[in-house]
């Protein structure tokens, strides 16, 4: 066999593995805190979160998940201003895109941008990598070094809501390399205080990629041919995951720090313009 198909076949293998732990670890790491009981009328919830003013930041806005959730953002004209963190500027040929800020930094001398992370309201964290792609010391850079860096620059920023997307089965004790990094980080990230700290913790991420990844490709194509009661545990659409995060920044709330699980990701990225159910 080729060296290109052993490792494509590699991948695959790995990535099916992790789906099938993902599969055994359901309900581990604390229950969401934010049960979605009470109801409001996102219409409303929108409009009154519009007339706040509020700012915000992205980071990662050129992954699948950060690169829709930049998209319905815009759409729905929730913040006053919107500012792209990354490594690179980013090209976008739509008028609606036209007064999104761009702040390109070095994620290695985040210290000396210090200036991109202030004044911002809200942020969203869908920064990551993979080790197949970086290496095992190039993920753990990645996903926990800038991650966690750019969250303590935000909390000095004045960052009060910070939403971290994560991983179903995030556990800092774990053997599994990906899932000990993404524990690691949402409790790093909760040391920080900000005054509401989100983590949404999907299973598999339903979409297809720019980005050729066999494993994942595979994995989609199994947790796609499932039925919805089913599949809903642990596998969602990442338009599902974007309208989650969004929905649940216009709720008000109370709660320092919420995880939301795969299932209600699911029902909160599902509701409709009338309620935000449980």
């Amino acid at each position: 066999m080729p060296r290109a198909a052993a490792l494509s076949a590699a991948s695959a293998v790995a990535a099916l593995v992790a789906a099938l732990l993902l599969l055994r670890r359901e309900g581990a790491g604390p229950e969401a805190r934010s049960s979605m009981t009470e109801t409001g009328a996102l219409p409303k919830l929108r409009e009154d979160f519009r007339m706040q003013n509020k700012s915000v930041f992205i980071l990662g806005a050129s992954g699948e998940t950060g690169k829709m959730l930049l998209k319905e953002i815009l759409q729905q004209s929730l913040f006053s201003k919107v500012t792209l963190i990354g490594r690179r500027k980013l090209t976008f040929d739509e008028e609606a895109y036209k007064n999104v800020t761009q702040e390109v930094v070095d994620f290695e001398k985040l210290d000396d941008y210090a200036s991109a992370f202030q004044g911002h309201d809200v942020g969203f964290c869908c920064l990551g990598t993979t080790r197949a792609k970086a290496g095992a010391a190039g993920y753990v850079r990645v996903d926990r070094d800038y991650v966690l860096k750019s969250a303590e620059l935000a909390k000095a920023g004045g960052c009060k809501h910070f939403n971290l997307l994560s991983s179903k089965g995030a556990d800092k004790s774990s053997n599994f390399l990906y899932l000990q990094i993404k524990g690691e980080v949402e409790a790093r990230i909760e040391e920080l205080k900000f005054d509401r700290y989100s983590i949404f913790r999907p299973g598999v991420l339903l979409c297809d990629r720019q980005e050729s990844r066999p494993g994942e490709w595979l994995i989609r194509k199994f947790f796609g041919c499932l039925p919805e009661s089913w599949a809903s545990g642990h596998s969602v659409p990442v338009v599902t995951v974007v309208s989650a995060m969004l929905n649940n920044a216009v709720k008000p709330s109370s709660t320092k720090m919420e995880i939301l699980e795969n299932k209600a990701i699911y029902t909160l990225g599902k509701a409709d313009g009338d309620s935000l159910k449980p």
